[in-house]
């Protein structure tokens, strides 16, 4: 693994270049160099061998001539004069010398031992070919001791006539000549192997100054890659490399910024996320969650959505979640709350689907939407509960003055006793409308912050024993004792006297109602911490169910319905006196037990004279 990583390096593949560059070169120069070399080498060696060929083929026709009668005339002195001229010139040369005459037999020779060569036949080809004639005549051979030797013959002419009076034979021994292309192949080949060596170092270095930038943009590169943004690539010159540097250099400029830019949104979208009122699910195009918020987690009551499915999620089937995932449908109600009871609508969630598109894929992926509209179907609930109960509560003494005014026109009239009678019901379901209408507008005027809040300074004892004066002839009816309990170091305080009076008035009504004869209720008020005033109201009553207590301040709440409208409640007391304390900036509360009694504590802040008045 590690030569092979070696080798696909660049610097290795650039010095590996430049040595078969080199190499490839090289050879090309030397084929042709020593292949022109050889061949004027043996040119050269030819044509010396050719003009000495040449020069004794003039000589020996001075010593060679023909008779009258056309046959060839060799004296003996000729012969041993030509053999003597051709020991003489060629015995230095090494060069083997024949002379022949017409008939082919060795006349003379440059062998020192001539004897056994003079009066002869050469059979030699060349010599048969130049016996006739013919000029150009030569042969390269190999002896047998492996020597390579050339051949040359050439035809002796006489002058006059172009008659053929012999020939002239040499053979050359060629070893010198291909010793010198031999030393010339060592010296080219010693040559070669030191231009690549030098090829290779000057290609090392070349390369280093190539690589050794992109070795620099690679750790630059990697560097950045972990998020280190501070380095930057140094610039070593205007080539290429050094364009390609500062252009790294600028683009990790930009990716930073980019990158602050990217975090800084991620922040901010995820502080959104973190801070909506509303739960978001991101999910990928497979329904897995990728993405949710902290609030989506306490709507749906987990601790985490990782690796997690819509389908799990929203306990909805695949079908009707991949219609909501394509659009086909956006929005739906889901109750997590189906088992609770439906007035108290509980867990309600509104969820809307919107698809995530991608160009040339289609849909990628889905953002949820969650909705807590628990608290709008509670007020639209309530809303509806608000009109029934007032349409049922005008309706009840509407139908019977009605029908008590129908009789009377009917004729009973005429009867004083029983018209007299009429005309109090019908006076009676009148007042208890313009109660009822009362109660209303009260309460509208409390939730639009229209009531006028006109503090004075009171005293507690007072406002509490004037409560009970007040119902003096209710309790004495059925044989209630009241108490009043008030600290010592409680005396006056500023508040609206005439909307704490109709608070106290409301409470203390209830306790009366709904304490047996006999019973007991006790006002009391106390100081409490951080200045505050708490005023209880406690009676010995029938006492409240704990299923109720939650919802006793609603308006028109009645726990016993026939038995509230039958006492003439209109079921808006609690809640006017609700408003009224919140409007002084206190506090309600209610404790009650079945059969045993029920006690309404409302607080009030102290406020002094220079306060109230600023």
């Amino acid at each position: 693994m590690m030569g092979r990583r070696f080798f696909r390096t660049i610097q290795v593949k650039l010095v590996i270049i430049y040595l078969l560059l080199i190499l490839v070169a090289m050879q090309l120069i030397g084929v042709y160099f020593i292949s022109t070399v050889k061949t004027s080498l043996t040119d050269s060696f030819t044509n010396n061998l050719k003009e000495q060929a040449d020069i004794l083929s003039k000589l020996a026709a001075r010593h060679l001539s023909i008779k009258p009668g056309g046959d060839l005339d060799t004296n003996v002195e000729s012969a041993e004069g030509l053999s003597l001229v051709v020991r003489n010139l060629f015995s230095i040369s090494g060069t083997e010398v024949q002379v022949l005459d017409a008939n082919g037999k060795i006349v003379a020779t440059s062998v020192q031992v001539s004897e056994s060569y003079v009066g002869k036949k050469n059979p030699s080809l060349a010599v048969s070919r130049a016996l006739v004639g013919i000029p150009e005549n030569e042969e390269e051979i190999i002896d047998e001791n492996n020597v390579r030797k050339k051949i040359i013959a050439l035809p002796v002419t006489d002058n006059d006539n172009d008659n053929v009076l012999g020939a002239v034979y040499m053979v050359a021994s060629m070893d010198s000549l291909y010793d010198t292309v031999n030393r010339v192949n060592q010296i080219f080949f010693s040559g070669t192997l030191i231009a690549l060596g030098l090829t290779g170092v000057l290609g090392i270095l070349l390369a280093h100054t190539i690589t050794s930038p992109i070795q620099g943009l690679t750790r630059q590169a990697a560097a950045v890659a972990e998020g280190k943004f501070d380095l930057k690539v140094p610039v070593l010159g205007d080539d290429e490399i050094g364009r390609l540097s500062m252009a790294f250099n600028d683009m990790t400029i930009r990716l930073k910024e980019a990158l602050s830019v990217n975090e800084e949104e991620n922040e901010k979208l995820n502080s959104i996320l973190s801070n909506m009122s509303d739960g978001v699910i991101a999910a990928d195009e497979h329904g897995k969650v990728i993405v949710w918020n902290r609030r989506s987690l306490e709507m749906l009551d987990r601790k985490s959505c990782e690796n997690c499915s819509l389908t799990e999620l929203l306990a909805l089937p695949q079908q009707r979640l991949d219609e909501l995932r394509q659009g086909k449908e956006q929005t739906l109600i889901l109750d997590r709350g189906e088992e609770a009871e439906m007035d108290e609508a509980e867990g309600i969630m509104r969820v809307t689907f919107t698809p995530i598109h991608r160009r040339d894929k289609g849909t990628t992926g889905t953002i949820v939407v969650l909705q807590d509209v628990t608290e709008q179907e509670k007020l639209e609930q309530s809303r509806r509960q608000f009109v029934a109960n007032v349409s049922h509560e005008l309706r009840t003494p509407l139908t019977t003055i009605k029908s008590y005014a129908e009789a009377l026109n009917d004729g009973a009239l005429a009867e004083r006793e029983l018209s007299e009678r009429f005309v109090g019901v019908i006076s009676n379901e009148t007042e208890r409308m313009i109660r009822l209408v009362t109660d209303l507008l009260h309460l509208s005027r409390l939730d639009s912050n229209q009531a006028p809040m006109r503090r004075r300074q009171t005293n507690i004892h007072d406002m509490l024993d004037e409560v009970a004066d007040r119902f003096s002839f209710q309790l004495r009816q059925k044989s209630i004792r009241a108490s009043i309990q008030v600290d010592s170091e409680l005396t006056e305080a500023w508040l609206d006297r005439d909307q704490i009076d109709q608070v106290l008035d409301n409470l203390f009504s209830n306790a009366i109602k709904y304490t047996l004869d006999g019973g007991k209720i006790q006002l009391s008020a106390r100081k409490q911490e951080q200045s505050l005033i708490a005023i209880s109201v406690k009676d010995t009553g029938i006492g409240i169910p704990k299923r109720d207590l939650q919802k006793i301040f609603d308006r028109f709440y009645r726990v016993d319905k026939a038995r509230s409208r039958n006492m003439g409640g209109t079921g808006l007391g609690l809640s006017i006196a609700r408003e009224i304390v919140k409007a002084h900036g206190g506090t309600i509360s209610l404790d009650s037990e079945l059969n045993v009694g029920t006690t309404v504590t409302f607080t009030l802040p102290m406020l002094e004279e220079d306060g109230e008045r600023s």
